[in-house]
C-alpha cells in the first residue's frame, strides 16, 4: 500500500510564498504521476498540478500558472510544489495525489495523502 506524506502547509499573507512537499512511501507503475489537488471550502477538488515523477512531463493549471511551479525528486520520492505571489484564493485543503498516469479528473487517482491546509489573509 503506497502511503503519501505532505508537509509545508501555512497561513500566510496575500504575495507570501510556500513550498508543499509530498514524499511516496513506494515509487511504482501505480505513483509515475504524482501531483497535487486543492479543495475550498464548497467546491469541487481541482487540479493544481501534475508531473510524472521520471521527469516525463508536467502540467499546471491555468489558475496558477506562472505563480505555482512543480517538480520531482525521483531519488527521494517526492514533488513539491512551489507557491509565489499567493491570493486569498489559493486558500484551500492541497492534497497530493498519485496515480499511474497524469489526468485532470481527481476520481482517476488511486493514492492520497491527507492534506495540508494553505490559508492566505488579505
Amino acid at each position: 500500500q503506497v502511503q503519501l506524506e505532505e508537509s509545508g502547509g501555512e497561513s500566510v499573507q496575500a504575495g507570501g510564498s510556500l513550498k508543499l512537499t509530498c514524499v511516496a512511501s513506494l515509487v511504482t507503475r501505480d505513483t509515475r504521476c504524482m501531483g497535487w489537488f486543492r479543495q475550498a471550502p464548497g467546491r469541487e477538488r481541482e487540479e493544481v498540478a501534475t508531473t510524472y515523477i521520471d521527469g516525463g512531463g508536467t502540467y499546471t493549471a491555468a489558475s496558477v500558472k506562472g505563480r505555482f511551479t512543480i517538480s520531482q525528486d525521483y531519488a527521494k520520492r517526492a514533488v513539491y510544489l512551489q507557491m509565489n505571489s499567493l491570493k486569498p484564493e489559493d486558500t484551500a485543503t492541497y492534497y497530493c495525489a498519485a496515480g499511474d498516469v497524469c489526468y485532470s479528473d481527481h476520481e482517476r487517482y488511486r493514492y492520497w495523502g491527507h492534506g495540508t491546509q494553505v490559508t492566505v489573509s488579505s
